[in-house]
C-alpha cells in the first residue's frame, strides 16, 4: 500500500459524510461529484482473458493453463489480458461508460483447490495441488497487476476465500467442516502465497460457512488469519449476494442490517450485492462504528487512486490503444497456450498424424463443431471461433477429404427418449467407415459443468453426478471404435473423466480442456505434429467415482494424488510426448543435513526424439517418518524446459526447510527430523506413472537432523 496515495485517500474520505462512505462500499459505487470522485463498478472478470466486456482474446480455460505447469506462460497470458483490459477501459471512459465489467478490478484468479472432480467450477482453478495452484496463481496475479504496484495495470483478486469447492447446489447454506490440519495443509496455502508473495490487491470471500462462520463475515478467516497473521493490506470483497445468505440461508443473523454489520466488522470492505445499502442503518443502530466503515473506504479509495480511476491521478497505462485488443501477438499467445495445455494421455504410435498418408479423415462427436466447448465459463467474446472440425479442415486444406457428424447430442435429459439421441448414430458410423482415421471429439461444456445458476441442464447445479461421458457419448465411442478404424479421442472438458474404456480400446487420447476461442487450430497443429503435446495433468483422473469419498466431505482423506490410496487411471503430473524425453545424471548435493539447510537437486533432461518439446521437471518430497498424517508425496518444485530435437539441458532446483515441512493437527507448519524421499523427473514417483510412461524417476533418501522446528507457513 502506497503511503502517499493512502494519505490522499484519508483526506478524501475525511470529507465524506457517513452516507457517502457507505455508498462507496457497494460494487456499484456512486459518484461523489463535489469531491471529484466518479462512479465506479468494481465487478469485472478476467479468468482467462477479459470477460463479459465484448470482444477480447479468449485464452484456454484456467484448468488448461494449470496443465501447462508453466509460470512464465501463465504470467504472459495474464499480462496480455490486463493490456486488453486497459485498452478497453481507456476507450470506455472516452465514451462515458463506467458500467459493470468496464473497470480495472478483476475478480480472478480462482485459487480454490479442485479437491473433487464432480465440482462444476473446478475448471476455473489450476487443479488439485496447493503448490501448483500457488505458483500459477501468483504468476497470474503478477501478470494482471504488473511489476509496479504503485501504478498497477489492473487489480487482481484471489477467490474464493476459503474452503470452497462445492457442492454448488448447497453453496448458499453449506457449512464446510474442516480440520486445522486440512485447512492449512490444503485450503489456505495458495491464498497465503498470493497475499504474501504476489501482493494481490483483493481477496474475495466465499458463499459457504467454514466451521460455522460465513466466510464473508468470518472473524477467523478475515481478521485473525488474512489481516492478522498474513498482514493483508488490500480490500476484501464478498462473493455476489453472499452477505444476503447470512440471514436468508446460513441463519447466523436475522436481517440485512445485522448481516451488513457482521461482514464489515470482520473486515469485508466491499459488497457485491445490495446488503450494504442497509449499512447506514447498522451504523445508526450502533452495530458498526464510523471508524470501521472509514477504514474500509480508505482502502478502496487508495486502490482507485493507484489505478488511476480518479481524474486527479492518471496512469502510465492511459495510452494503451484499443488496437491491442485481439492483436496478432495475443492470438498467437493464445494458440501457444492451447497447445502447451494439451495432455497426451495415450498414444500407441498413431499420433502425430501424417497428412500425406491420409486421404480421408472423419471428425465425429458433439464437441467436434461446438463453439461452447472451446471457451469454458467466465469467457469473453471472440471475433473468430475455430472449432475442432474447422481447425482440421483448415490444416489439411484440399489435400484430405474431411467427413463430419456430431453423432449424438452432448447430453439428453430424461424428458427425451434415448432413441432421439441416437438419430445420427448411423451418419457417424458411415463417416467412420469412409475414413482412413477417425477423430472423436467428446466431453463436456460449460452448460454441463459450471456455476450454480449458470448451468441449465439435467445436472442442475453445475456439478457432475459422475465421471462418465454424459448422454450416449460412451455408446457412440464404442460403436465407432468397433468399426476397426484408427481412433483418436479428443476430450474437451474441464475436469477428470472416467476414460477407462477408451484407455483400453482407442489408439490415442488427448485431453484438450477448453482450449480457447480459436482452439481448433491448436488441436489440429498438435494432431499433425506441428507441436508435441507438453501438458501434465493438474489433477488425478480416477477409474471410477466409486473411488471418491462423499462430495460433501471436506476432509482430504482419500482425495487427490496426495491422499488417494488407490490406483488412478491417470495420475497427477502425468503426460506423454511425441518426443523421447530422457532424464540422466540425477544428483542431490547431500543426503544428510541439519533442519534449515538447503538441498540442491540436479538432473539433465534430453530430447532424444524428433519433435520440439516443452518438458515439466517435477520434484516431490515425502516425509517417511512423520508423527502425523502426511501426503503420499508432495510437489515442491517445478521447472519448464524447452528442448529442440537432440538438445540437453541441466536443471537445478533448490529445496529449503519449507519444502520438508508438514502441517500438524494444530495447523502448525513444522519440520521434523528423520528420513525423507526426494524425487526428480517428469512425473510423480508412483508405480502407475512408471507403468504408463515406462520410465521411473530418480529418488534420493535424505535424512534431516535436529529438533522439531516451526517454519513460516
Amino acid at each position: 500500500m502506497n503511503q502517499e496515495t493512502m494519505k490522499r485517500a484519508k483526506e478524501l474520505v475525511s470529507q465524506m459524510t457517513i452516507e457517502e462512505k457507505c455508498s462507496q462500499m457497494l460494487h456499484h459505487a456512486e459518484a461523489i461529484d463535489r469531491l471529484g470522485i466518479p462512479k465506479y463498478c468494481w465487478w469485472n472478470e478476467a479468468l482467462h482473458g477479459v470477460a463479459r466486456a465484448g470482444d477480447a482474446t479468449v485464452f484456454p480455460q484456467a484448468i488448461g493453463l494449470g496443465a501447462t505447469f508453466d509460470e512464465e506462460l501463465v504470467q504472459k497470458v495474464a499480462d496480455a489480458t490486463s493490456t486488453e483490459g486497459r485498452a478497453k477501459f481507456n476507450e470506455f471512459l472516452k465514451h462515458g461508460d463506467r458500467d459493470i465489467y468496464k473497470g480495472l478490478t478483476y475478480w480472478a484468479p480462482n485459487v480454490n483447490i479442485f479437491r473433487d472432480p464432480r465440482w462444476g467450477r473446478g475448471h476455473e482453478t489450476y487443479g488439485e495441488d496447493p503448490y501448483l495452484t500457488g505458483q500459477l496463481g501468483m504468476a497470474y496475479v503478477r501478470g494482471l497487476q504488473g511489476d509496479d504496484l504503485d501504478n498497477p495495470k489492473s487489480a487482481a483478486c484471489a477467490k474464493h476465500f476459503a474452503v470452497h469447492s462445492g457442492p454448488e447446489a448447497d453453496r448458499h447454506h453449506f457449512d464446510a467442516k474442516v480440520s486445522d490440519q486440512d485447512l492449512y495443509d490444503t485450503y489456505l496455502y495458495a491464498f497465503k502465497r498470493l497475499v504474501k508473495d504476489a501482493k494481490v490487491e483483493a481477496v474475495m470471500g466465499a458463499y459457504n460457512r467454514v466451521n460455522g462462520e460465513p466466510a464473508c463475515g468470518s472473524k477467523r478467516l478475515l481478521k485473525d488469519i488474512l489481516r492478522g497473521d498474513w498482514g493483508f493490506e488490500g480490500h476484501v470483497v464478498s462473493d455476489c449476494w453472499a452477505i444476503r445468505d447470512f440471514h436468508e440461508n446460513h441463519k447466523v443473523t436475522t436481517c440485512e442490517v445485522e448481516s451488513a454489520a457482521l461482514a464489515v466488522n470482520n473486515g469485508c470492505d466491499l459488497n457485491c450485492g445490495c446488503v450494504y445499502e442497509k449499512l447506514l442503518y447498522a451504523y445508526k443502530a450502533n452495530l458498526v462504528s464510523e471508524e470501521t466503515i472509514t477504514e474500509s473506504v480508505e482502502r478502496l479509495i487508495e486502490l482507485r487512486l493507484r489505478l488511476g480511476t480518479l481524474p486527479e491521478r492518471g496512469s502510465k497505462y492511459d495510452d494503451i490503444p484499443y488496437e491491442m485488443v485481439e492483436c496478432k501477438e495475443h492470438k498467437e499467445l493464445a494458440n501457444e497456450a492451447a497447445k502447451r495445455a494439451m495432455v497426451l494421455l495415450k498414444n500407441d504410435g498413431l499420433l502425430p498424424l501424417k497428412k500425406d498418408a491420409i486421404k480421408t479423415i472423419g471428425v465425429i462427436g458433439p464437441n467436434s463443431n461446438s463453439r461452447i466447448a472451446l471457451v469454458g465459463n467466465y469467457e469473453g467474446i471472440s471475433s473468430e471461433y475455430i472449432t475442432v472440425l474447422e481447425g482440421i479442415q483448415r490444416y489439411v486444406g484440399d489435400d484430405v477429404r474431411v467427413f463430419h457428424s456430431d453423432g449424438t447430442p452432448l447430453w439428453k435429459d430424461r424428458m427425451h427418449v434415448l432413441s432421439e439421441a441416437r438419430d445420427t448414430f448411423a451418419e457417424a458410423m458411415a463417416v467412420a467407415e469412409h475414413s482412413d482415421v477417425v477423430v472423436l471429439a467428446m466431453g463436456l461444456d460449460s452448460t454441463i459443468e459450471g456455476e450454480e445458476g449458470d448451468a441449465g441442464n439435467e445436472f442442475g447445479s453445475g456439478d457432475k453426478k459422475g465421471l462418465k461421458l454424459p448422454g450416449l457419448q460412451q455408446e457412440l465411442v464404442e460403436k465407432i471404435t468397433a468399426i476397426g478404424k484408427p481412433v483418436v479421442l479428443l476430450v474437451l472438458a474441464g475436469s477428470a473423466m472416467d476414460l477407462s474404456w477408451a484407455n483400453d480400446n482407442v489408439n490415442a487420447i488427448i485431453q484438450c480442456w477448453y482450449p480457447g476461442a480459436r482452439g481448433g487450430r491448436a488441436i489440429a497443429e498438435v494432431l499433425f505434429g506441428e507441436d508435441s503435446p507438453s501438458g501434465k495433468l493438474p489433477l488425478t483422473f480416477y477409474k471410477s467415482d466409486a473411488d471418491l469419498p462423499p462430495f460433501e466431505d471436506y476432509s482430504m482423506e482419500g482425495r487427490t494424488y496426495r491422499y488417494f490410496k488407490g490406483t488412478p487411471l491417470y495420475p497427477f503430473g502425468y503426460g506423454l510426448s511425441y518426443s523421447d524425453i530422457q532424464y540422466t545424471n540425477a544428483a542431490i548435493d547431500k543426503t544428510e543435513g541439519a533442519i534449515g539447510e538447503k538441498f540442491t537437486v540436479k538432473v539433465t533432461v534430453k530430447n532424444a526424439g524428433e519433435y520440439k518439446a516443452h518438458e515439466t521437471v517435477q520434484v516431490y518430497v515425502k516425509d517417511v517418518e512423520a508423527s502425523t498424517r502426511v501426503a503420499n508425496c508432495m510437489l515442491r518444485k517445478i521447472a519448464k524446459v524447452e528442448l529442440l530435437p537432440g538438445e540437453s539441458k541441466e536443471v537445478s532446483l533448490e529445496l529449503s526447510a519449507r519444502d520438508f515441512a508438514l502441517i500438524d493437527e494444530k495447523g502448525r507448519c513444522v519440520v521434523e527430523p528423520g528420513a525423507f524421499k526426494v524425487s526428480i523427473g517428469g512425473q510423480q514417483p508412483d508405480a502407475r506413472s512408471a507403468e504408463l510412461t515406462g520410465k521411473p524417476v530418480d529418488v534420493f533418501d535424505v535424512v534431516l537432523k535436529g529438533e522439531v522446528t516451526e517454519v513460516e507457513y
